[in-house]
């Protein structure tokens, strides 16, 4: 765990330099953008941008290879210097998110969709925040890499 927490701080380095990696799936040489029949997690993996209506802090999310699941992902998220960690799913173009402050309890939850023609980097959906109960719009993008 301390691994995927080191990487995720040197993700987010990263950005904030302007430095980038390739981190989006290739399929193969000259492949086509997915379709939604054709998403897997896999396509998820990498960092993303999360933007909250009615919230002035975003996030920034690092969803990788989960390390028990193979058709599930994990990573963390970054809200101005607090971390969280997070586990989700994708089924077809349902995407679910939980979101944990301490590691243990659900401090959070993310239902969305996948955008069709996003090719697998734009999510929409709503984040439940476990505090306050509270459903705020989100939207998610996939940073460029």
């Amino acid at each position: 765990m301390n691994t995927q927490i080191a990487i995720f701080f040197i993700a987010i380095t990263l950005i904030s330099t302007g430095a980038r990696a390739q981190n989006d799936l290739k399929i193969g040489a000259g492949s086509a953008c997915p379709s939604i029949e054709e998403l897997s997690p896999q396509h998820l993996y990498g960092l993303w941008r999360a933007e909250f209506a009615g919230l002035a802090q975003g996030a920034t999310l690092l969803l990788e290879k989960h390390p028990q699941w193979p058709d599930s992902f994990s990573g963390g998220a970054n809200r101005a210097g607090v971390q969280t960690r997070v586990s989700g799913e994708l089924e077809s173009e349902d995407f679910s998110l939980e979101e944990s402050a301490d590691g243990v309890d659900v401090s959070a939850v993310w239902q969305g969709t996948v955008l069709a023609g996003s090719c697998g980097k734009e999510i929409r959906g709503t984040w439940n925040s476990a505090t306050n109960r509270t459903l705020y719009p989100f939207v998610m993008r996939k940073l460029p890499g």
